[in-house]
């Protein structure tokens, strides 16, 4: 139960301070039918095995627990495991937790519960907020890692997927504060391209939604089948009702 705790702590840190859940652009809408596409699932687990493990763990995660959404343990072993682990064993980074803090002034946090601790009720789901989060790099040579996130201001972390991305910048509007004219505050406007990825726009919007339903899955991996059951349970009690409601009326017809 404690480590737990310490993973939902860290997986809070990393996605977002305080202020970055309350202020911002809106989280833009992920693809939840993404979640019950095992085709989907796969390629986002592909992504999370090629770009995401290299810094990040998913320590409550088993790989053989990717059985779950269609692959063999021949196919994890073949395109998920890059470091000579087994296929039992559980989903850690590659990288040298010293090395990584001082590379990046922290060690990257587990993400198996990110998808669920970044949920905020006022802007959309943890899945909203990972998706415009994983869209929203841009080009900051102000910042150490050269990189800067829309949704998460001053973000340690670098932009993983800007091969398949490219490279833009944020346009920001200055609009003065109609109670004091000295002030000046400076609203999102957009994106502008500045270097093509590998992938068109659309095609990369695919491979992140992809990626994050994979995480929403790891998050809990039970979801659909509690989805289901809830179903058949409610099923269940709507025909138990009608049947109580006729015996309760055949059991007092005769009584005066």
């Amino acid at each position: 139960m404690k480590k737990l705790i310490l993973s939902l702590l860290a997986s809070l840190a990393f996605v977002g301070a305080a202020h970055a859940s309350s202020a911002g652009p809106a989280w833009d809408k992920f693809p939840t039918e993404r979640l019950n596409d095992q085709a989907a699932l796969q390629r986002g687990a592909q992504t999370f095995a090629n770009y995401c493990l290299n810094c990040h763990s998913a320590s409550y995660m088993r790989y053989n627990r990717m059985l779950e959404i269609g692959l063999t343990e021949q196919q994890i072993r073949e395109n998920l495991i890059f470091t000579g682990v087994k296929v039992g064993d559980l989903m850690t980074a590659s990288i040298d937790p010293r090395d990584a803090k001082e590379w990046f002034g922290a060690t990257p946090p587990d993400l198996t519960l990110v998808a669920r601790s970044r949920a905020d009720g006022s802007k959309g789901s943890g899945a909203d907020y990972l998706y415009t989060y994983l869209r929203g790099f841009y080009r900051d040579d102000s910042r150490p890692t050269g990189w800067n996130n829309i949704v998460f201001p001053a973000v340690g972390m670098p932009h993983a997927l800007w091969e398949m991305q490219g490279t833009q910048h944020a346009v920001f509007e200055e609009h003065k504060d109609p109670q004091d004219p000295t002030k000046v505050t400076h609203v999102f406007k957009g994106f502008e391209i500045e270097t093509p990825g590998t992938m068109s726009k659309a095609e990369y919007d695919a491979t992140v939604a992809d990626l994050v339903a994979f995480m929403t899955w790891m998050a809990e991996p039970m979801r659909s089948t509690r989805t289901q059951l809830g179903i058949g349970v409610l099923i269940f009690l709507a025909i138990f009702t009608v049947i109580a409601w006729r015996l309760n009326a055949v059991y007092w017809k005769d009584v005066k």
